[in-house]
Parts: C-alpha cells; sequence; structure tokens
C-alpha cells in the first residue's frame, strides 16, 4: 500500500492552525497516528503553553480508539499521560506510524520528552515536518533514530516552517502579527464586524499578547477596551500610535488594572515587546508594513458599512485559511510585489 505521507502531515498542519496564536512561548504543532493499513486513528495539537504537547494529545486519542479503553479520556495532565500510556500500552502502537509537524522534543521540561514516549510505545515510523531549532528541545529525531525508528524528515517542510514561524520569531527578536475584520463588500468600519466566536478567539490570542499597537483615531472613535474579557484573559499593555498626545481618560482601555498605555508618534517601543498584535485599518497597516510578519484577517458573511483598504496595492499569500461557524479565517504573509 503507498502511503501518501503529504496528506496525513497536512491534516497534522490544518489542525496546529487552529491555535495557532494560542501556545505562546510554545510553538503551535500537530500530530496524526495512523494505523497499518493507512487508517486514521487520531489528529490533535499543543493547545496552550504547559498542557501537554501534540503528540501525546494524538496517541492519547489513538489509543483509546485502538484499546476502547475509555478510562484515558479523564486524563489531561501531560506526566499523568505519559504514565497511563507506557503502563498500559501493551505495545498496541507497533504497527501505527506518527506525522508531526515538528521534530519531537527531546528534553524534560513542564512536560516530558516526546521523544522517549514514542520511543517506549514501539512505534516504528515518525515522519517530521521540521526541525527544532530551539537548542532546549532539539535532537528528538536522533533519539528516534538511536533506536531504529525509522524517521523520515522534510514533510510539507515550506508549510511546516510557516507554522512555526511565530516561534522562530520569538527566539531571534519578536513576532509582530496585524488584525483586522472586514465584512465580504470589503468594509471595515460601522461597529461590530465579526462573530462573536471570532472576537473569542481575538481575545484568546490578546490574553497572550504582550502588546496591542492601535491608532489615535481607533481609540478616540472607537473607544475600545482592547482587554480579554471574553476568555476571562489577561489585558496586554497598548501601544497608541498619535501625534496628539491628549486623550480623554475615560476611555475604558485607560482604566484597565495592571496595564500600560503608552502614546507615541513612532514604534520604537515594539522593541521591548516578544508578542505583538497591531489592529487598525488602511492608515495603521499602511504605517506597520516593514514590522508585520504575518497578517490575520476576519472576513464575515455580510454586507454593510463605508470605508475599507483604499490604495493599496499590496499582495498576500494565504498560508491557512479556515471557517469558524460564521467568519471565514485567514492567515496570511506578504506575497510577491505585483
Amino acid at each position: 500500500m503507498v502511503i501518501d505521507a503529504n496528506f496525513y502531515m497536512n491534516l497534522a498542519l490544518r489542525e496546529a492552525w487552529k491555535y495557532q496564536g494560542l501556545t505562546y512561548p510554545n510553538p503551535a504543532v500537530g500530530c496524526v497516528v495512523v494505523g497499518k493499513h493507512g487508517e486514521l486513528l487520531a489528529i490533535n495539537a499543543h493547545k496552550k503553553a504547559g498542557e501537554a504537547h501534540a503528540e501525546v494529545l494524538a496517541l492519547k486519542d489513538a489509543y483509546r480508539t485502538i484499546t476502547n479503553d475509555t478510562a484515558i479520556a479523564n486524563i489531561f495532565s501531560s506526566h499523568e499521560l505519559h504514565t497511563y500510556l507506557l503502563k498500559n500500552h501493551n505495545n498496541c502502537f507497533a504497527e501505527t506510524s506518527l506525522y508531526t509537524t515538528l521534530e519531537p522534543c527531546a528534553h524534560v521540561g513542564k512536560t516530558p520528552s516526546c521523544a522517549s514516549l514514542i520511543v517506549s510505545l514501539g512505534i516504528q515510523k515518525v515522519y517530521v515536518g521540521v526541525h527544532d531549532t530551539n537548542k532546549e528541545a532539539a535532537h528528538g529525531n536522533m533519539i528516534l533514530e538511536k533506536k531504529g525508528i525509522v524517521v523520515t524528515n522534510g514533510i510539507l517542510k515550506k508549510e511546516c516552517e510557516n507554522l512555526l514561524m511565530p516561534f522562530k520569531k520569538w527566539q531571534e527578536r519578536n513576532f509582530v502579527f496585524f488584525k483586522w475584520a472586514q465584512r465580504v463588500n470589503g468594509t471595515v468600519d460601522a461597529g461590530i464586524i465579526s462573530s462573536k466566536n471570532s472576537r473569542k478567539h481575538v481575545h484568546a490570542m490578546r490574553s497572550l499578547c504582550d502588546l496591542i499597537v492601535v491608532g489615535g483615531n481607533t481609540v478616540r472613535c472607537d473607544r475600545p477596551t482592547l482587554d480579554a474579557r471574553l476568555v476571562d484573559g489577561k489585558a496586554p499593555d497598548v501601544l497608541i500610535i498619535s501625534r496628539e498626545k491628549e486623550f480623554d481618560r475615560t476611555i475604558p482601555l485607560f482604566s484597565v488594572e495592571g496595564r500600560n498605555v503608552y502614546i507615541y508618534d513612532n514604534f520604537s517601543k515594539l522593541h521591548a515587546y516578544k508578542n505583538i498584535m497591531i489592529e487598525g485599518g488602511s492608515q495603521m497597516f499602511s504605517l506597520t508594513r516593514e514590522y508585520v510578519d504575518l497578517y490575520l484577517c476576519y472576513i464575515a458573511p455580510k454586507f454593510g458599512g463605508n470605508e475599507g483598504f483604499t490604495n493599496m496595492d499590496d499582495s498576500f499569500e494565504i498560508i491557512d485559511i479556515e471557517q469558524d461557524e460564521e467568519d471565514i479565517i485567514m492567515w496570511m504573509k506578504k506575497g510577491k510585489e505585483i
């Protein structure tokens, strides 16, 4: 039987992108476990820093599928999952293959080593998208290969590198993404645009950001709070880009406890932060071109409003596209100049 490694890796990628922006400071990672005859046993992804990695969650689901042991469903701690799988696997993974967008971690940190778990469970084939360049966690492939596991590298390498970009940027300097919502007719003004699910998604990402950047006109006109209240999360610091320094201090964003609010006429403050979201419209888009690594757009299936992005010649490469219950969500990077 011919195994289509790209097909399974693509499934892992699609699952991981659902959690992009939600795993900081960890990378977004997806994993798929496949049976002897190519049957799909599990798809899962890393969801939150400090919690189980993608490989462990996929192995948890695959174990339950293979054994019908439902007791594992109520185990969520990474350490407890490792222990349970090691104690109860009974060689059930002997003829399975594992596909992961990122080389399995070699180190023991907040969670045990995924590479060591894979070895102990007797998995014989592992397909990897990209190597882990983080010195602390790298060389999981070496652990696998020393134990005789066949490791195939570079499956959908470019796509897996796109997924890993924020993590690599955090290691080098900072990661900056620009977020906006628009209707299908391209307008970005006149009130709430995206669905509640999309807004909760944004709030969940805000909760993990160090800094939100927004324009002075947006602050004056919209009077935003820019917090993470929909997920009961932490409100990041705010950088307001404005030549005018005077603002109505009753605007809600100024009264959020524990937050720093800066008013600058430049972007020099970006260097002090690691995980940064820029929110805005046409003018802010133009001003931040040189700082932005990725773009995130929510497209709502509705008409309305009057103003959109104007005088733009930019093009994008879509690197992921999803749909929640209502909106289309696109992650993009800069495309080739037209």
